[in-house]
Parts: structure tokens; C-alpha cells; sequence
């Protein structure tokens, strides 16, 4: 069997989110898009585009690609095409219907590396030194790219990368733990005011003591979490340190910087959906983001408020996390990605005896019968 060479990437239903790299060839009818199907057994599935089939427009980081979409089998797909060989056989193949989006397309592309070429030259050196000061010494610059994502935007990323994961794990659809999460969660969502994520939480049966979350209002919450957990007041605090990660929209501020400066500047000077290309490239990182330290204060923090504000006992939060770190010498897995140390404690203990005073209100649910349910504790008694 020849060699695959892939010069494209496509995205549609059946592909992970990263995008599968593909082999284009330009006919006369229009386009055959030829995918690996099973990068194992090295079997490729091979689909005949007709042109009157496909839309086009720029994309990419810069504008420099040629997008191409169509209606294929299972849905929308669509084709990121960047190598000037293709794009060049495209333009001189592509029918009359075409000529117009193409040059449309071509003159976005003029237009943006113009702009650049304009940004560059005001800037300057000196300029470049001062903005490239501020992206290493402040957080500033992320926070000014970040305003200009919409949430929908931050949505679909956090989706493509929430549904790859659930597609691998035993889900728990219904039961106490189940139900327990839910009323949990609407007790803490439902105070936030002016609340821009209709939040989506699964519990995932694993022994695994964690919970993670995902841009856009994507939770995954372990079982055995909630097996480590005495009280359901401790799930929901570490409930309320997840949504707030995505309230902070944490997530996202993570994944600007990993896209480097230059994607910074040009999402600053307002081409976020330029960004798109890269972005679907990201899904997999998702689920290894890990949080800086101030990002992990600041939800700790935030989460203490939110449960104030839901009338759950926010001690919860706090002696979860101490006896895990008591325990555990700070070696369990959910501390390891969300490091909590003596000094954050005490810092949320200050913060708690700030607070008013209130009586909270108890859930509705036994906490021993959604226990029991789960199978005993996971990794011995605290």
C-alpha cells in the first residue's frame, strides 16, 4: 500500500475533535477527500465531492486557508485546506458559482495580511517590547483576548472535547448519585445572577477521586468523589470550585496562552473567529489543562461565596480538601491538578469567618443511601 500523505484536515460528526488529516484531490467534477478510517489497520475511506456540493470561504489562524464545506453522509463536514498546490488546482478546477466566493475569500486574505503588515509597522520594535513585557509580567492581554470570545464560541470547544471524553467512560444516567448531583447543582446555579451557561453535568462511574471542568459549563464529577466524601456539603464544594472555574472562564484563559502571542494580538484586534482552525485542533489539550495557581485561589474563593449564596454549609469545601491533603500527603489525583496547600485553607477558613452567619439548608437526599449505592469508599476512609 502507498504511502498517506495527508495535505488537509477534516471535521464533521464522525472525526474527533482534533480534526482528521486528510488527502485532497482536485478532479474535474470537484473534490476527492480520502480519510484514514482506522489509523490501525491503515484502511482509508475515500469520498467524491461534486462541486456544486461545496460552499468555500477563508479560514484559519491567519485567513490563509481555504475552508470548503458540504453535507456529507452523517452531517455537515468541513475541509481546511492550506497547501498552495490544492488551493491553486481548486481555483483553476472550481466552476463559474464558485468565482465569486473564491474571490471573496482571496480578497479576506489580502485584507488581513495588509492589516498586519500595518499593525507590524506601527508598532515597531519598540512597541513589540512593551506589548511582549505585558504578555510575560501580567495576565492583562489573555483577559482583554478572552472578552472578545463569545460564549457560544467557548461553548462548541468545551463540547467537541466534553462528548469525545463521555464516549470512553461509563456514564451513570440515572440513580441517587445521579439525582444528588443534579439537585446539588441546581442549588448552586440557580442564585448566579445573569448565569451566561446552561451548565451540563455527568457523573462518570470511576473510582478515580476527582472532577474536572470543561469551557463552556461541561462538569464531569467521578464517583469516587462522591465515595470519598462524608457529606454531600463537600461535593457541592468542590462542585462550587468547578463552576467557577468556568464562571472565570479559567479555561479559556489557558488555552489563549498556550496559543501564543501572536493569536492573542489578533483576537485583541478582533478576529476572533479567524481562531477557529486552530481551536477545533485543541479539543484533546482540553482535557489536560491545568490551572495556574492564582486561577485555583480565585475558584476556591468565588466557590466559597457561591455556596454562602445557595445556603450550603461552605465548610464542606474545606475539610474535603483537608482531609484528602492530610491523608494523602497531597499525592490523590484530584490534588494533584488542583494543588491545595495549608495556606489556601486557612485563607478560605479567613474568608468563611468574614462571611454573615446563616443557617444552611439541608438536601433533600440521604447522603448514606447515595453511598451505598456507589459501592462503599473509594481508596479506604479518609
Amino acid at each position: 500500500m502507498t504511502e498517506f500523505h495527508p495535505n488537509a484536515l477534516c471535521f464533521g460528526e464522525e472525526f474527533p475533535a482534533t480534526g482528521a488529516p486528510c488527502l485532497v484531490h482536485v478532479e474535474g467534477h470537484g473534490l476527492t477527500v480520502t480519510v484514514l478510517s482506522d489509523a490501525d489497520a491503515g484502511e482509508r475511506r475515500s469520498e467524491s465531492v461534486p462541486f456544486s456540493e461545496l460552499t468555500v470561504s477563508a479560514g484559519g489562524l491567519d485567513h490563509d486557508q481555504l475552508v470548503a464545506t458540504w453535507r456529507g453522509p452523517t452531517g455537515q463536514r468541513t475541509l481546511y485546506l492550506k497547501n498552495p498546490d490544492v488551493i491553486r488546482a481548486f481555483r483553476q478546477g472550481a466552476p463559474d458559482h464558485l468565482t465569486i466566493p473564491l474571490e471573496r475569500a482571496a480578497e479576506q486574505v489580502r485584507q488581513v495580511r495588509q492589516r498586519h503588515r500595518m499593525v507590524w509597522s506601527i508598532v515597531g520594535g519598540a512597541l513589540l517590547a512593551s506589548v511582549l513585557g505585558l504578555w510575560f509580567g501580567s495576565d492583562r492581554l489573555v483577559e482583554l483576548a478572552v472578552d472578545r470570545i463569545p460564549i457560544e464560541w467557548e461553548r462548541k470547544l468545551g463540547e467537541s472535547a466534553y462528548y469525545d471524553f463521555l464516549a470512553r467512560q461509563e456514564v451513570m444516567k440515572d440513580g441517587p448519585a445521579v439525582t444528588a448531583v443534579t439537585e446539588m447543582t441546581h442549588r448552586l446555579t440557580d442564585p448566579i445572577p445573569k448565569n451566561p451557561y446552561p451548565f451540563e453535568i455527568t457523573v462518570v462511574k470511576s473510582d478515580v477521586i476527582n472532577a474536572f471542568a470543561l469551557p463552556g459549563g461541561y462538569i464531569v464529577v467521578f464517583t469516587g468523589l462522591m465515595k470519598k466524601a462524608e457529606s454531600p456539603e463537600e461535593v457541592a464544594g468542590v462542585l462550587a470550585h468547578e463552576l467557577n472555574h468556568v464562571l472565570q472562564r479559567h479555561g479559556l484563559e489557558r488555552i489563549v496562552k498556550q496559543l501564543g502571542f501572536v493569536a492573542v494580538v489578533s483576537i485583541v484586534l478582533g478576529n476572533p473567529p479567524g481562531l477557529g482552525g486552530v481551536m477545533k485542533q485543541l479539543g484533546v489539550e482540553l482535557m489536560t489543562l491545568k490551572f495556574g495557581r492564582a486561577q485555583e485561589v480565585e475558584a476556591d474563593l468565588t466557590g466559597l461565596q457561591l455556596l454562602h449564596r445557595a445556603k450550603i454549609d461552605p465548610s464542606g469545601m474545606i475539610t474535603f480538601f483537608q482531609r484528602l491533603a492530610e491523608k494523602d500527603q497531597g499525592r490523590v489525583e484530584w490534588l494533584s491538578t488542583h494543588p491545595m496547600s495549608s495556606a489556601r485553607a486557612d485563607r478560605l477558613k479567613v474568608e468563611l469567618a468574614d462571611m454573615p452567619k446563616q443557617i444552611p439548608e439541608p438536601f433533600t437526599f440521604d447522603w448514606t443511601k447515595v453511598r451505598a449505592t456507589l459501592g462503599g469508599h473509594a481508596g479506604g476512609s479518609p
